[in-house]
């Protein structure tokens, strides 16, 4: 599992400012296609000032997943990054922004 962990640091840090990937497309790019949950489980474990852009991951119907203070930080850097997100965390044009 740390080889995968690896491979998912290394794809996020690839992710651009105004870009935006799956919990389940970044599980298929590391290689292991349907493991998206463990994605959720390594980004969770990432240290809160991380350089990395955690933040540029959604879920695959376009929304935050997280909940609480997490949402507002992930809404919040999202929107610093051009995205435009409603109060429930859905991603106008979603698609648009997909890598």
């Amino acid at each position: 599992m740390k080889e995968f962990a690896q491979n998912i640091y290394t794809i996020l840090s690839y992710i651009e400012k105004g870009s935006l990937i799956t919990y389940g497309q970044l599980a298929s790019q590391a290689g292991y296609p349907a493991h998206s949950r463990h994605v959720g489980k390594i980004l969770a474990k990432l240290p809160k000032d991380t350089r990395l852009p955690w933040f540029r991951v959604v879920n695959s119907q376009g929304k935050i997943s997280l909940q609480g203070d997490a949402f507002i930080r992930q809404k919040t850097l999202l929107e610093q990054d051009g995205i435009t997100i409603t109060e429930q965390g859905k991603i106008l044009k979603f698609k648009q922004y997909l890598g």
